[in-house]
């Protein structure tokens, strides 16, 4: 996901109305590829955020230029056409998508709009705050208690059918219990957890297919498939946050009836919850920012539904979302994470670099693991230690780094983390040099053991082998390190022996899982 949306540098007031038309014709057809990407391939191109500027730069230009606004606008149609690979579903009711907000004073804007809309001056005004599950949306629909059908949101007006698919989903119920009316549609997101991305990733290499970037591909990918049976493979899940058609509510307000879908056998999310005021709202959010690391499953965001179902109805809706509701999004480039570790890695040159080994969390579109810590001055300057709640930033194609410790959220008897000075791999002394003309203390440690290190040994060689070196086609990394461990090759001269060292190992490399005849 390296593509970056066009740059729109200029000020929308500051166009012409015929720069404003060209502009936003491009928008249009870079917008539209984008949707097609994300709602029917299943494969972005960018990232949430950048989608989301490109989104609100079309939307401004149609505010400076009303004509632009035609019915075939974008601002009026929600996702992509439904795939031509699967039967069309129309939806009774739309499944509309939700405006944007992405900062404490867009939202208490929100709640001042809505309450000078529906002129409650200092009145009471209550809403449902519920996470953003970043997976899929899907409509489910019940008659007489059972599950008839089941559809994609598609265009927001006809999604695809993916009724057989959804059954094998064991969390969403075939029939619901108790007492509910004759239709009824939930809508909700499917999604896919942490662990079993994982699983499921490790398995696609084990076969070599094509891994997923993020759990939110894999749980899209997972659902459209044409056989039910690679769908009932893969572990889904699925969180019911709201309503379709339906004969007849079982509540009148929002978290009514989320909790009677709760009682129904329908799986909602635990930490949805009532805010009494917009101070109870940006709290929330801020509390669930640092909590997101350890859902165990990806949210971009958050919503804010108005809790009373009598004052949606007065609201209504504006364009392709109701007026009713907003989502606060997450900035796409951070997240915050738990350090779970730090690991010292040691390079060709004998620099200790540290690594943070993170819980793996999404950002921009990409699961991060690992994140750089630069060196121990900086782990130093930033008191960041084991066990920490931290910030982590992925900027383009810039490896992911620690920007922040949540420093609340740190954990009792957590310690300032010792750099060591000793190699971790070899035991030699690890030192900063000191520049003779400066006195001052290099900033990175290098380990004093070249001639016997092994990590400088295995890095020199993956250095002399590398694409911007000798590129021998065919010893990557990992064949690196296993022969070297295997004592067939210690220095560089020993790859060009490395068939004569292999004829006498035994078992010999061919008849090693992994490894042919064409490896050696």
């Amino acid at each position: 996901m390296t593509k970056k949306p066009s740059l729109h540098p200029a000020s929308v007031e500051e166009l012409t109305p015929i720069e404003a038309r060209a502009e936003h014709a491009q928008l249009h057809e870079e917008i539209e590829a984008h949707d097609r990407r994300y709602h029917q391939e299943d494969a972005p191109t960018i990232s949430d955020a950048d989608y989301d500027a490109l989104r609100r730069r079309y939307e401004e230009l149609e505010r400076v230029f009303p004509e632009l606004a035609t019915a075939q606008s974008l601002t009026k149609t929600v996702g992509a056409k439904p795939s031509e690979k699967f039967a069309k579903v129309k939806h009774a009711v739309p499944m509309l998508s939700l405006g944007n907000v992405f900062s404490d004073e867009e939202v208490l804007e929100f709640v001042a709009r809505v309450r000078r809309f529906l002129g409650l001056g200092e009145s009471p005004l209550r809403f449902t705050f519920e996470p953003k599950i970043d997976g899929l949306s899907c409509s489910l629909r019940y008659e007489k208690g059972h599950l008839v059908q089941a559809a994609t949101r598609g265009d927001g007006y006809e999604g695809e059918d993916v009724t057989a698919n959804v059954r094998t989903i064991d969390e969403i119920p075939q029939r619901l219990r108790g007492d509910h009316s004759d239709v009824f549609e939930v809508r909700g997101e499917v999604y896919m957890t942490h662990m079993d991305f994982a699983a499921l990733n490790a398995r696609q290499k084990e076969l070599a297919k094509t891994l997923f970037a993020n759990p939110r591909n894999a749980a899209a990918g997972s659902l459209r498939q044409l056989d039910p049976k690679i769908t009932a493979s893969r572990p889904l899940h699925f969180f019911a946050y709201g309503w379709g058609e339906t004969s007849a509510l079982p509540a009148n307000t929002q978290l009514g009836v989320l909790e009677s879908l709760r009682r129904y056998g329908l799986p909602v999310n635990p930490l949805t919850t009532l805010c009494e005021n917009a101070e109870d709202m940006l709290a929330h959010y801020r509390a669930i920012e640092t909590q997101r690391a350890t859902l165990g499953y990806d949210i971009d965001g958050v919503v804010y539904k108005v809790d009373d179902i009598a004052l949606q109805e007065r609201l209504g809706f504006v364009s392709r979302a109701p007026r009713w509701a907003v989502a606060r999004k997450f900035p796409a480039e951070r997240a915050t994470t738990i350090l779970r570790d730090i690991e010292i890695q040691v390079g060709r040159t004998g620099a200790l670099t540290p690594v943070a080994r993170l819980e793996p969390v999404t950002v921009g579109g990409v699961v991060v693991q690992n994140a750089t810590l630069h060196n121990e001055d900086e782990i130093a300057r930033k008191d960041i230690r084991i066990g920490d709640t931290v910030v982590v930033q992925r900027a383009g194609d810039v490896i992911p780094q620690i920007v922040e410790v949540v420093a609340e959220k740190r954990p009792n008897g957590a310690k300032p983390y010792q750099f060591p000075h000793v190699c971790p791999r070899c035991g030699s002394a690890a030192l900063r040099e000191i520049d003779e003309k400066t006195g001052e203390a290099d900033v990175v440690r290098r380990c004093t053991g070249s001639l016997v290190c092994p990590a400088q040994a295995i890095e020199r060689l993956k250095h002399f082998a590398s694409r911007n070196a000798m590129d021998i086609e065919g010893l990557g990394d990992k064949q690196i390190e296993f022969f070297y461990d295997e004592g067939l090759i210690k220095t560089a001269s020993d790859i060009f022996a490395l068939a004569e060292r292999e004829a006498q190992m035994s078992p010999r490399l061919a008849e090693r899982e992994g490894y042919g005849e064409t490896s050696v």
